[in-house]
């Protein structure tokens, strides 16, 4: 057990490439839930248009800078535009959803390949090997 500077335990390099997978990991989740959360405002967007953003993070139980950073994603890809009264959808978000249709698609074939992968890992003994 290799110990680093202060007496700390270096972290071995399974530990590592295991807190790294974790990250990538968490990382892909939350950029998951983050296109969750612009669907879910585009989708409100376009059943009661316009809205503004205290009654859109209200109607959607959002914290108040979370709709306003799903609000600036949404209008840099052009499918929402701000009004005088509140945010309203383009004619992009046609688009936007064939696309999001179209993606989500080749995600899913891409997860279920992973799944199927960490399946087959999953049930395999641990290798004896170490290091690279």
């Amino acid at each position: 057990m290799p110990v680093g500077k202060g007496g700390v335990r270096d972290p071995e390099p399974e530990d590592l490439e295991a807190e790294e997978a974790v990250h990538l990991v968490a990382r892909i989740e939350e950029e998951l839930n983050l296109l969750a959360r612009n669907v879910d405002i585009l989708e409100k967007l376009a059943k009661s248009p316009p809205i503004g953003i205290i009654r859109l993070s209200e109607a959607l139980h959002l914290p108040i800078h979370k709709t306003r950073y799903s609000l600036h994603l949404l209008e840099r890809e052009g499918v929402i535009q701000p009004s005088a009264d509140g945010a309203v959808i383009t004619d992009k978000s046609k688009e936007f959803w064939a696309n999001l249709n179209q993606s989500l698609d080749r995600m899913t074939a891409v997860i279920q390949h992973l799944k199927s992968r960490a399946v087959e890992h999953e049930s395999r003994p641990p290798s004896s090997r170490k290091g690279y």
